[in-house]
This record gives C-alpha cells, sequence and structure tokens, in this order.
C-alpha cells in the first residue's frame, strides 16, 4: 500500500465562511484526531486530495508544521450535486497499529449462461487491518455461478494479516434467477384473443 505525501496548514479560522474561503482557493478544510490527541483543524490542498482519494482508505503521509503524522480517512463529504470536497476527516495512525476499515468488494467471472443477475448485497467488507498494508479491494470469483448461489463474508479469501469484522454468515453476493418475460407476453396474447371472441 503506497503513501501519498501531501502538506497541511494549521487553520484558525473555522465556520462556514472560512470553510467557503478555504474552498475558494481549491483547498479542503480537514480535521485530524485520534490517539488521544486534540484534533487539529487543517488545510489540504484540494487537487492532491481528490487524487489520493481515489484510492480506497489510502494511506496520507502528512506534513504538519514539520511534522510528519500518518493518517487515513474517516469520513469524507463531497457536495451532492456538483461532487467536489467539503471536509474530510482524518484518523491518526502509527506503522503496526490495526484498524477497522471498510474495503470495496470486486466480483470477476462470468455467471452461468442463462441471463441471471449478480446482486451486490455488500459492497463492502468491514476487515480489520494494520494501518499500512490495508488491501485496496478484496476479488471474488463468480465463475460458473447458477441462480440461487451465494458468496458469504467467510467465503472471501483475505489477504495475511487481515481479519474479518464483518458478520461471517453475512450474504455478500447472491446469483438472482433470470426473470421469464415470455409467458407473460403469452398471457397478454391469450387475454386479447379472449376479448376478440366475447366481441
Amino acid at each position: 500500500m503506497s503513501e501519498v505525501k501531501i502538506s497541511a496548514e494549521v487553520r484558525s479560522e473555522f465556520g462556514k465562511g472560512a470553510a467557503r474561503s478555504i474552498r475558494r482557493e481549491n483547498k479542503v478544510p480537514a480535521v485530524v484526531y485520534g490517539h488521544g490527541t486534540e484534533p487539529v483543524h487543517v488545510t489540504l490542498p484540494g487537487h492532491e486530495l481528490l487524487l489520493a482519494l481515489r484510492t480506497p482508505n489510502v494511506l496520507l503521509s502528512l506534513d504538519i508544521d514539520g511534522k510528519n503524522e500518518l493518517a487515513i480517512p474517516k469520513a469524507v463529504q463531497r457536495d451532492a450535486i456538483k461532487g467536489y470536497l467539503v471536509h474530510v476527516d482524518l484518523l491518526l495512525v502509527k506503522r503496526g497499529e490495526k484498524v477497522t476499515v471498510e474495503i470495496p468488494v470486486q466480483a470477476e467471472g462470468e455467471l452461468a449462461a442463462g441471463g441471471n443477475l449478480l446482486e451486490h448485497v455488500l459492497n463492502t467488507l468491514s476487515v480489520e487491518a494494520e494501518a499500512t498494508h490495508i488491501p485496496e479491494a478484496l476479488t471474488v470469483s463468480v465463475e460458473g455461478l447458477e441462480a440461487g448461489a451465494s458468496i458469504l463474508a467467510k467465503d472471501i479469501s483475505l489477504p495475511n494479516g487481515v481479519l474479518l469484522s464483518t458478520d461471517a454468515d453475512a450474504v455478500v453476493l447472491q446469483v438472482l434467477a433470470a426473470q421469464a418475460e415470455e409467458p407473460a407476453a403469452e398471457a397478454e396474447g391469450e387475454a386479447a384473443e379472449a376479448e376478440g371472441a366475447e366481441a
């Protein structure tokens, strides 16, 4: 897992007006907390942060007043319409420390023939992992699965050192049978014929 270095400016102005002013400069207001320390309010470069957050659970190496801190995103607020970053909460972590995070689940492979649908019941799994070795995603094969098949959390293999926090018997993926449309069309045809006969 790669670290992304970002410079953070400590800020002393708060409130909506100050936040708007920060965002006009293409920067993002953020708060850094954890390890029993007082929360530190900082400003982060918007474009660099946006690129970094494309990686789930990215490890950020923050330069705060000349002091280097490691942090992971804990809460990211975006504008509902335009999608720009509004505010970010960052959790301080240390090398070797275990953290609980949500990891995206990705399916690969083709379902058995028949036009069945794959439903993602859970898009992420909650796992416990070392802060500096958080997997970006968990990949599971759905090759050849037929209608009615399901994959549980415990069925998904995890990298070494990663422990499952989600309920082991929780359904993550399931295969739904294709909807049969032809019988419905035939029923409509029969109804039309019946109406014609009555007429």
